[in-house]
């Protein structure tokens, strides 16, 4: 493997300002990389090679004439597959949307392309995002570099994968209730779920307008800062983007780089953790939480008796949401057309039954099916209005909880990784993997998965979240560098460069 794939962000970015090397020699080998394990992680739908190295070259030019467009221009990206990029498929990991190549860029992509980001492709992922584990997309699942047999996480697994297996140093997920930050903590990587609006929504397939964020995907703190400060900020187009400066995400990753906690409350959610939590997952959050004690943070329980509530909530609220904007995917317009068999001149309706049977698969009908009973006439008032007043309620416990605190903390996932096939047959197991992630999501909050160590039992990673208040997302920088760095000092080393189990098939 070239030494080029193993640094970091930040790392590459050094060393393109040094002239000790090109763009054009890192996406080279990153793209060299895809070559050598994408076969058998499947983290990407379509490798843009061509393009990255074209983009590679124009960062090149810059830096040559002292004109670089950002501290990241030339250093390659792979961009999930949900949002939208002129020249380049969106498929949204579905059948319906195959071959389709937007007329636009999502204004996430248009920013990494203004700041000079090569990029290496798209990006596996359950089918509109909807899943927890990446075997929901009708191109087949991405596997986890640390075990072929494993989930990646969800929806952004193909994200996930892409970074922790060293075939991208920064990628693009999106978080509708934790398809950044779970695929995070079972890959080992850092995942960020920036402030609800925080980041532009524009150009972003929408499945539930509310929920849905794009964020970081990386192998450091200090990374996602990077990439944070150059995708954020507010967006015309986009009626949802907050009209404010973004904090100083990047001097808030360095100043925590320190470890020195002095003076931060932390709180630990009684109500997300305890019970269905595997064992190693709670040791490895337990120790990190000592570790901030130890450098000084303050550390009291903090309940928040709705977030019990949350899960149930968001399966109502995210389901009616996607049933209707998925109700655009109709065969008139784009995307896949099926003609009904044996009719001989269709309808419409008939042949809009035909294309959405054939193009959406069995999870995406199973929430479609479970919005529009939510929404229906006679049910409304009793399941989406019920769930929209626990919402209420959940954002009022963060209130009153930020009230004490400066940050909540709480282990990312209850597990590691599953095997591969182990939940898919079953929804409500697959939907619990979200328990810890939802309720940021619900309430708009910013949230931060770093990797916590590797669980006793199987020897995989577990995720350590960080939330903090809205649009002071640089809380989660700050806790979270430090963090970093008190376990990196405790391991020896970072976790994606030491753990033996990188040295398997799939590296």
């Amino acid at each position: 493997m070239s030494d080029l794939t193993r640094r970091t962000a930040a790392e590459l970015a050094d060393a393109l300002a040094a002239g000790d090397t090109t763009s054009a020699e890192i996406t080279e080998a990153h793209l060299a990389r895809i070559e050598d394990v994408d076969g058998s992680v499947h983290a990407f739908l379509h490798v843009d090679a061509e393009g990255a190295l074209a983009a590679a070259r124009a960062a090149d030019e810059r830096r040559a004439a002292g004109r670089p467009a950002s501290a990241l221009d030339g250093v390659p990206i792979a961009v999930k597959d949900i949002l939208t990029t002129v020249g380049l498929p969106t498929t949204c990991g579905s059948k319906i949307l195959e071959g389709w190549v937007p007329p636009y860029d999502a204004t996430v992509v248009a920013r990494l392309k203004d700041a000079g980001l090569p990029i290496l492709g798209k990006t596996n992922m359950d089918e509109f995002a909807m899943g927890s584990s990446t075997e929901h997309s009708a191109y087949g699942p991405t596997r986890n570099p640390w075990d072929l047999d494993r989930i990646p996480g969800g929806s952004g697994g193909g994200s996930a994968a892409a970074v922790a297996a060293f075939e991208a140093p920064l990628a693009i997920g999106t978080d509708t209730g934790g398809s950044i930050r779970q695929p995070g903590a079972v890959t080992g990587t850092v995942g960020v779920k920036p402030t609800f609006g925080g980041v532009s929504r524009y150009g972003l397939v929408a499945l539930a307008n509310s929920l849905d964020q794009a964020g970081p995907v990386t192998r450091t703190i200090l990374d996602s800062a990077l990439l944070h400060e150059v995708i954020g900020g507010h967006d015309p187009r986009d009626s949802t983007s907050i009209d404010q400066p973004l904090p100083a995400l990047v001097d808030a990753a360095r100043q925590g780089s320190s470890g020195d906690m002095s003076g931060v409350r932390i709180g630990v959610v009684k109500e997300l953790g305890g019970e269905g939590y595997q064992a190693g997952v709670r040791a490895r959050f337990d120790e990190s939480v000592q570790l901030l004690v130890d450098a000084g943070a303050t550390v009291v329980e903090v309940s928040c008796p709705s977030f019990v509530h949350a899960l149930a909530a968001y399966y109502l609220i995210l389901p009616s949401e996607a049933s209707s904007n998925l109700a655009k995917f109709d065969a008139m317009r784009y995307g896949l057309r099926v003609l009904p068999d044996g009719v001989e001149n269709p309808s419409a309706e008939e042949v809009m039954r035909a294309s959405r049977d054939a193009g959406f698969g069995d999870e995406v009908k199973r929430r479609i099916i479970l919005g529009t009973y939510a929404l229906s006439s006679g049910y409304y008032d009793a399941y989406y209005g019920q769930a929209q007043k626990v919402r209420t309620l959940i954002s009022r416990d963060f209130e009153a909880a930020f009230g004490q605190v400066d940050v909540l903390v709480s282990p990312t996932a209850p597990t590691t990784a599953f095997r591969l096939g182990e939940k898919v047959d079953d929804p409500v197991s697959m939907y619990l993997n979200d328990i810890a992630t939802i309720p940021a999501n619900l309430a708009g909050v910013p949230g931060l998965s770093l990797p916590s160590g590797l669980a006793d039992e199987d020897g995989l990673p577990a995720g350590f979240q960080i939330l903090a208040p809205a649009m002071a997302d640089d809380r989660l920088y700050r806790v979270g560098a430090a963090l970093e760095t008190l376990l990196t000092k405790k391991w020896g080393g970072a976790l994606l460069e030491n753990a033996p189990e990188l040295q398997g098939s799939a590296r």
